[in-house]
């Protein structure tokens, strides 16, 4: 994790995975950085993405804009937590 991303954003986007994709809160504290997600997790399918996304503006107060949704930002979570660091303005 890099060192400009508070502790408490990574927290909180690991209860906000847990929450959303119905995984034991211990499942999500034990990702890493190089956790592969989209199409590694079967509790992250196609469907849930959409709710994901929804959660992840309404919690931490950005707008997702289409040109910044592509395959990279699900492929691990040290990506989707580096990408919600930047849109908090952490990055």
């Amino acid at each position: 994790m890099s060192e400009t991303i508070p502790a408490s954003l990574d927290t909180d986007l690991r209860a906000l995975l847990a929450d959303v994709l119905g995984l034991a809160p211990a499942r999500a504290a034990a990702f890493t950085a190089q956790t592969p997600l989209f199409g590694a997790l079967p509790e992250l399918d196609s469907m849930a993405v959409a709710g994901l996304f929804t959660a992840l503006e309404d919690r931490f107060g950005f707008v997702l804009e289409e040109d910044e949704i592509d395959g990279d930002l699900l492929e691990t979570y040290g990506a989707l937590l580096s990408f919600v660091a930047c849109k908090r303005g952490h990055g």
